[in-house]
């Protein structure tokens, strides 16, 4: 291995197979001349780059947005999924929009210099899907709600003291990465799905693509990954399975509001009738509260914050559904997304003011924090209902 002049470039060999890898940043104008000049200059036979099909096609397809079903978002309890993704999207977009690039501008610039030079052109990264679907096999409620308030900080934080050169130094890590540095470090298996994982199907990818010589196009922070796995095999096939939920914690799903139930009978036996009823009464109340104050805070309709009230007592005990999903259905509902909101979704998710305004993203709100309520209110009342049976 040999490296060019350039930083960014470095120039790998596996067998008779030659790759120059280019790392770039996401939204840089620099990364993106970088790349048309590497790919006209080395005429490769292969171009492969940091994109999925799925990807590829939401960079290419502008009304995308359009063909959501918002309830099957809800009912397959996709809610907390997307609505991180739209913020992820929207903290790279509004510093692209800064330094007038699109995002992923390099990426859709390598594909049209492949086509020029009449390159293969490989999708060289995992499917978005089963990185996020792996991604939330492992997070618990809290990890998630951590992920959330560090995107709604970084959309909230101001840009206007970003500067191109500010972006050319995230040519030395992920934007995904440097937005979940936090979580990384206290979830380090988190990590490894968002990074290390993608490192290694990256490379396996990049090495085993058709032709002689290869350019490959990948975000900067990805590639002292693709270098450290160059010489080991990846089992993408393993890579790509997403895993079922725990057997463990389909056990607990149900084990803990049977363990409830018990701590409700204990307390009546223990503590009479008075103790028992103080029991339900806070139980009630912190979980009735604590989602109306969710759907409060996602600006729900009144019936939404109502049924977010009643509800959450009883799906709090209920493993097969959430409060947040009643909610998010009855907004839906109350509020049905127009043709304009979907129209409209990739501008408004610029701002945090947006995400509010757009019906789509607000019954994403709605969902999100009613159920991050309702799950603050057990943790609540707990203590409250043991007290109450002393």
């Amino acid at each position: 291995m040999q490296m060019t002049d350039n930083k960014n470039i470095d120039r790998l060999y596996v067998a008779d197979k030659e790759i120059i890898l280019v790392g770039t940043a996401h939204v840089s104008k620099e990364s993106t001349r970088l790349v048309a000049e590497v790919i006209e200059s080395e005429k490769p036979d292969t171009v492969c780059v940091e994109l999925c099909e799925s990807r590829f096609q939401s960079i290419r397809q502008k009304d995308r947005w359009q063909n959501m079903d918002i309830i099957k978002v809800i009912r397959e309890k996709k809610a907390f999924l997307l609505l991180s993704n739209l913020m992820l999207a929207s903290f790279q977009k509004r510093i692209a929009e800064k330094l007038e690039v699109k995002p992923g501008e390099e990426m859709i610039k390598a594909i049209e210099s492949a086509e020029a030079v009449n390159a293969r052109i490989v999708m060289a990264d995992r499917d978005i899907r089963v990185t996020l679907l792996r991604t939330w096999r492992i997070m618990g409620l809290w990890s998630r709600a951590k992920i959330l308030f560090q995107l709604i900080l970084s959309m909230a934080g101001g840009l206007d003291e970003i500067s191109a050169e500010d972006v050319e130094k995230m040519k030395q890590t992920d934007i995904l990465e440097t937005l979940l540095a936090d979580v990384g470090k206290a979830f380090p298996v988190l990590r490894n799905v968002l990074i290390d994982e993608r490192d290694r199907y990256l490379s396996h990818k990049i090495k085993t693509a058709p032709g002689k010589k290869i350019v490959a196009v990948v975000g900067a922070g990805h590639v002292p990954g693709i270098r450290k796995y160059w010489d080991s095999d990846a089992d993408v096939s393993a890579l790509e399975e997403i895993p079922p939920p725990g057997k463990l914690v389909g056990i607990l799903k149900w084990l803990f509001p049977s363990a409830i139930l018990l701590l409700f009978v204990l307390g009546f036996f223990w503590g009479g009738a008075k103790a028992g009823k103080e029991m339900i009464v806070w139980w009630v109340l912190a979980h009735g509260i604590l989602a109306g104050i969710g759907s409060i805070a996602a600006m729900a309709h009144p019936l939404t914050i109502l049924s977010s009230v009643m509800v959450a007592p009883l799906t709090s005990l209920n493993p097969m559904i959430a409060a947040g999903w009643v909610s998010g259905l009855v907004e839906a509902f109350l509020r049905q997304p127009k043709v304009w909101d979907f129209e409209n979704l990739s501008d408004d998710v610029m701002s945090v003011k947006g995400f509010w305004k757009n019906k789509v993203t607000r019954i994403l709100l709605v969902v999100v924090f009613t159920n991050m309520g309702s799950a603050a209110g057990t943790y609540m009342a707990i203590p409250m209902m043991v007290r109450a049976m002393g």
